[in-house]
Order: C-alpha cells, then sequence, then structure tokens
C-alpha cells in the first residue's frame, strides 16, 4: 500500500471513535489526511466543543508538517518555544503542538496523519494510535 484510502481512514476514524466510547471519554474530533495534508475523512460526535475539529487537523497537520508525532512537537515546544513559534507563523498559525496527532506508517512510508481532540491530549492520542493499529498500520505519535 502506498497511499492512505477512504477504506483505511474510515476504518481508523470508527475505531478511534470508539475507543473514546469504550474509555468513556469526552466527545471527540477524529481527522484523518492524506500524505499530502489533505482531508480524507474527519468527523465529530455529538456534543464537542466549537474549536474541536481546527485543533484535531492542527494536530495532524503539525505531524505532518514536521515530520513527527505532535508528541514530539510538543516536547519540542518545551525546549525550543521560540523555534516552534516561528514554525507556527510560517504555517499560518495552523500547528497544534500537542499529543495526539499520529502519523501512520507503512513501513517507512508515510501514509498521512490522525489528529484527535476532545478529552486529554494523552486520552486523544491513545484513541489515535488504536485506530492506526487497527488498520493494520504503525502509529508514531512522536
Amino acid at each position: 500500500m502506498t497511499e492512505l484510502t477512504l477504506d483505511i481512514a474510515r476504518k481508523i476514524l470508527d475505531v478511534a471513535l470508539a475507543k473514546g466510547v469504550e474509555k468513556k471519554l469526552k466527545p471527540l474530533v477524529v481527522t484523518v489526511l492524506d500524505a499530502r495534508g489533505c482531508v480524507k475523512i474527519s468527523a465529530a460526535q455529538d456534543g464537542t466543543s466549537l474549536l474541536r475539529s481546527e485543533i484535531a487537523h492542527g494536530k495532524a497537520y503539525g505531524a505532518l508538517a514536521m515530520g513527527m508525532g505532535s508528541r514530539a512537537l510538543f516536547q519540542r515546544a518545551q525546549e525550543q518555544a521560540y523555534f516552534i513559534d516561528a514554525v507556527n507563523t510560517l504555517a499560518q498559525g495552523r500547528l497544534v503542538p500537542v499529543p495526539g496527532g499520529v502519523l501512520i506508517m507503512n513501513g517507512g512510508s508515510l501514509l498521512g496523519a490522525v489528529g484527535v481532540s476532545g478529552d486529554t491530549s494523552d486520552n486523544d492520542e491513545i484513541c489515535a494510535i488504536a485506530g492506526i493499529e487497527a488498520a493494520g498500520l504503525k502509529a508514531n505519535p512522536g
């Protein structure tokens, strides 16, 4: 597989949302981007707050744009705040450097990224990883 199909993206989304229900998390938004950064699929559970969709997209976009899961971006932001701020300025504010943005890998190939928002960043990340792994792919949270 060299690209992320809609069927695979839908599987990732469905399992990520189901994981949130299983763990009794707050309502989630899951966004799956392909390797070009285009939205493949996105969905919000009932009751999500207003900016959750943008946050989920920003987590996935940041991971994809920087080539590292957003947990690594979060760590980098703590160590080099000026760098992440500068990069986010270049990205027109579209990066959300906190856990919950996870790269989708197939062997050494980057297929895209998943962003989840709605609960704690750690719980968002757990849901993203569950979806990616359920699709038989490797998750790179950073």
